[in-house]
């Protein structure tokens, strides 16, 4: 029996059941298809435990939500501290935490931010960003990449692939324009009407396997946007708070966009919270009608102080180092790894922690997956792009801690090889 103290199962096997029967049965089935029958308990610093004990080390860490680690002692003392005080608080009125992190993320954040609109996750962030915009440029077209993934709200939705829209009946051809990742071309194209409220961009496609911008790209689609009168908005739900080793992905390419959108690892994987962040031009309904965007969770006062904490951690000198020796200890080793399996492991993308690893299989990522989590590591491939692995360790690794994880990749690689040799008659392709 496994005893919870809020609840008990008496297996893992009656959680799965019970999974499919009143959850979600096609992603439990999904799981257990591919092996990986995943049911987290224990979980602390970047590791997780398996409710058969098994230890597994995180490098996928939900999207970087796990970006300072699990249950980060320093954010759980801040929640709980917090909760002598502040519950969410209340939607509508002026508040202590929610009017802290907002001055702490406008001076953390590019010098043309003016103002915090707070969301309860980012796909509502998102949607926030996307209206906004309309209200400011008074159009309603938004452009985004072939690919993208913002979320899977009412408007965000509309933005991505469409495996995400349609079975909602959320394609829209005529307020969603899509182009190509990294062709400028295609993007002046679609601004060239004048009728576009915005673009939206991540600074590196998550879900699309971590392509890497051009040198040039995001500063050039900026000025395409000031060209034709369009907002530049900034999905850094992933890219941002230290991972690419600056505080901002966005930054790195000399960028100050619109409207800056931050998620996931805000919350500290503690309280849910997301915010968008914009510039003067862009809060002119705060003040036309504050009451026109209202979250009833959105910068739930418990949430924003676990945010502040977060805020500090990320913007610590020592913090910022360790980012940059991490990253360049965990490049060399993966170089190494690659250059023993080179008709295998094709490819790198990397900047910071944000790394995505491509494989010459049309599904390479889902077996180097399944083998890194039967060698204890917990890594995803990526979903629009399942030739290249997600992998995307913490800010705070310990050295020790990231030789581990080469290590184990080393041999999930080879056995994954192994695999899709047999599979394609005894040679990679």
């Amino acid at each position: 029996m496994h005893d919870y103290g809020f609840f008990s199962f008496a297996s893992k096997g009656e959680v799965l059941d019970k999974a499919k029967a009143y959850w979600n049965p096609g992603k439990t089935q999904h799981w257990i298809d591919s092996g990986v029958d995943l049911v987290i308990d224990r979980r602390e610093g970047y590791f997780l435990y398996d409710m058969s004990g098994k230890r597994l080390i995180d490098v996928h860490l939900n999207g970087g939500t796990y970006n300072l680690g699990h249950r980060n002692p320093e954010l759980v003392e801040a929640l709980r501290v917090a909760m002598e005080r502040f519950d969410i608080g209340n939607h509508h009125f002026p508040s202590l935490a929610r009017t802290a992190l907002a001055e702490a993320l406008v001076k953390a954040c590019p010098p043309n931010m003016s103002k915090v609109i707070y969301a309860s996750g980012g796909g509502e962030a998102v949607d926030i960003a996307l209206k906004t915009a309309r209200h400011v440029t008074g159009k309603r077209k938004i452009v985004s990449i072939i690919k993208a993934y913002h979320g899977h709200t009412g408007l965000a939705v509309g933005l991505g692939d469409d495996r995400f829209s349609k079975i909602f009946l959320a394609d829209r051809p005529d307020e969603f324009v899509h182009v190509p990742f990294n062709d400028l071309a295609a993007m002046e194209a679609a601004l060239r009407g004048r009728d576009v409220a915005a673009v939206i961009l991540e600074t590196i496609p998550a879900t699309y396997g971590f392509p890497l911008p051009n040198p040039g790209y995001l500063r050039e689609v900026k000025r395409l946007c000031e060209t034709y009168d369009a907002l530049y908005i900034a999905d850094e739900v992933q890219t941002g708070l230290m991972r690419t080793g600056e505080m901002w992905g966005i930054t790195k390419h000399d960028v100050e966009p619109d409207l800056l959108v931050i998620g996931k690892g805000i919350s500290g994987g503690m309280y849910p919270l997301a915010c968008v962040v914009v510039s003067e031009r862009c809060a002119g309904w705060l003040t036309k009608d504050g009451f026109a965007h209202m979250s009833t969770m959105g910068g739930a006062e418990l949430g924003c102080v676990v945010g502040l904490k977060v805020i500090e951690i990320c913007q610590r000198p020592e913090v910022r180092s360790m980012v940059h020796y991490i990253a360049d200890l965990l490049g060399r080793g993966l170089a190494e790894i690659q250059a023993r399996y080179p008709d295998f492991f094709v490819g790198i993308r990397q900047d910071g922690v944000v790394m995505g690893l491509e494989f010459d299989h049309p599904r390479g990522a889902n077996y180097v997956m399944k083998a890194l989590y039967d060698n204890g590591v917990w890594a995803i491939f990526s979903t629009l792009d399942p030739r290249v692995l997600q992998f995307k360790p913490g800010i705070l690794l310990d050295p020790r801690l990231c030789e581990e994880i080469l290590d184990r990749l080393d041999v999930a690689v080879a056995v994954a090889r192994r695999e899709v040799a047999g599979l394609v008659g005894g040679g990679v392709r």
